[in-house]
């Protein structure tokens, strides 16, 4: 039976009143990446407000692994609602709070002792990541990376790559950050082969710590292992490696950035583990939690106990009913049988995007990512590489359309990404990637704009 059911045009005219309301009431910069309003979800299928259903294939932006309204997340805050919505953290402890962290430190890599910090949102794990590496280590300079996407915060915002979208008019930034490249193997020199291409970037790392930041001045080096925003590129293990052995060198705190890739999104728990790399700190959201906001930050024990007492924390950091969402979606994606699945769906959808990309070369560049984080990156010309957002814009218009939630990504916004819940039937994940396969091959023969 098919899980998409469209009963009106997408969007329907409820959805277009109720996102009419929207830009009525909120700031137009608080960004909608479709016209849709939704009325309720479950799994991998979403119900509108006009009674169309849709298959989603962006997952909240990679916060759903555990699929929409998750069964015994959705038991817990139902019974924690019941004994306890907020007490705060800084004014007492409570059991899910203590637990949360005890679950955080067992699961992190790394067989050292280890704390955890928690917080809300992804850009406040960040910040609080780069605030205990300047403690433990005295020092102030923060290393990125070309393509990274770390929050919208001010100091977020300065670490992120992307400037039109992210940061334009809203500076001056947090200073005392350092911009490294990071190696885009698909945008690599026609005449280096990949293995060529890390190489290069391998020895760059040591020529940046010269040219660009003496290391002794650095706190910390932050990276996604594959990056969200930036496009789902992979950073090689070889290089990651390398990054490892020199902040092992200068004494700098390296910080895995898993809050998109993190918590079984590539068929392991965390990203990093298919690198045999162990970071020092490692921030975690999005699907941390199901949906309820809540971060953190779990390492090395000496480094998160460096800042003093009242130097971090929040009013809502790791409220009761975030917590207890968090120990069951974790209880869930912290099996076997999930993390094997999580792989298969990566699999599957990849050898469908490769399918699509063999079949309409073209348009398609590149198709990349690691589990089921895969991105497809759009370009005008196969050889020039010329990135074109106009492509992804209206493929992932044209798959909402037709009933399957897609989203952009990249920095060029020239990636369609897809972040499935990790829930997804077989069924559900063919009959959406058939509609992408539809909208692309539609696009390529001028069916629609």
């Amino acid at each position: 039976m098919a899980a998409i059911k469209l009963v009106t045009e997408i969007p329907g005219p409820k959805s277009l009143a109720l996102v009419a309301r929207r830009e009525a009431a909120t700031g137009q910069g608080a960004a909608k990446l479709t016209q849709l309003a939704i009325a309720r979800a479950h799994g991998a299928v979403v119900t509108d407000v006009d009674g169309n259903t849709l298959i989603d294939l962006a997952g909240g932006i990679g916060v759903l692994a555990t699929g929409h309204t998750p069964d015994s997340v959705v038991t817990a805050l139902k019974s924690q609602a019941e004994e306890l919505v907020h007490m705060c953290a800084i004014v007492a402890s409570y059991e899910s709070y203590v637990a949360v962290a005890e679950k955080l430190n067992e699961i992190m890599p790394g067989d050292i002792p280890k704390k955890t910090v928690l917080m809300n949102t992804g850009a406040e794990a960040v910040e609080t990541a780069v605030k205990v590496s300047r403690a433990h280590t005295g020092r102030q300079g923060v290393v990125v990376f070309d393509g990274a996407y770390h929050g919208r915060t001010n100091m977020t915002m300065a670490m992120t790559s992307k400037f039109n979208l992210f940061k334009h008019g809203f500076g001056p930034f947090s200073p005392e950050i350092y911009r490294f490249a990071f190696p885009n193997v698909y945008r690599r020199p026609d005449a280096m082969t990949e293995a060529e291409f890390v190489d290069w970037h391998i020895e760059n790392l040591d020529h940046s710590f010269m040219a660009i930041v003496e290391p002794s001045h650095v706190a910390c080096v932050v990276v996604e292992p594959v990056q969200g925003e930036g496009g789902f590129i992979p950073a090689p293990s070889r290089w990651l490696q390398k990054l490892r052995s020199l902040c092992d060198e200068h004494g700098i705190v390296l910080i895995a950035d898993e809050i998109q890739s993190g918590f079984g999104r590539t068929g392991k728990l965390f990203a990093i583990e298919h690198t045999g790399v162990v970071p020092d700190l490692v921030t975690t959201a999005k699907s941390l939690a199901a949906g309820m906001p809540l971060s953190a930050v779990t390492g090395r024990a000496d480094i998160i106990d460096a800042a003093h007492p009242g130097g971090l924390g929040g009013t809502y950091s790791g409220n009761p009913l975030a917590c207890v969402a968090a120990l069951a979606a974790i209880d869930q994606i912290n099996r076997p049988e999930f993390l094997d699945r999580a792989a298969e769906i990566g699999r599957r959808l990849r050898t469908r995007l490769e399918k699509i990309q063999s079949n309409h070369p073209s348009v398609v560049g590149d198709v990349r990512g690691v589990g089921s984080m895969l991105a497809m990156e759009l370009v005008q010309d196969p050889d020039t590489k010329e990135p074109s957002m106009e492509a992804a814009a209206a493929i992932t218009a044209e798959t909402t359309r037709r009933g399957v939630i897609t989203i952009r990504a990249g920095l060029y916004s020239n990636c369609v990404r897809f972040l499935p819940p990790l829930v997804i039937s077989n069924a559900e994940l063919d009959e959406a990637l058939d509609v992408v396969e539809a909208s692309v091959a539609d696009l390529v023969t001028g069916a629609y704009t």
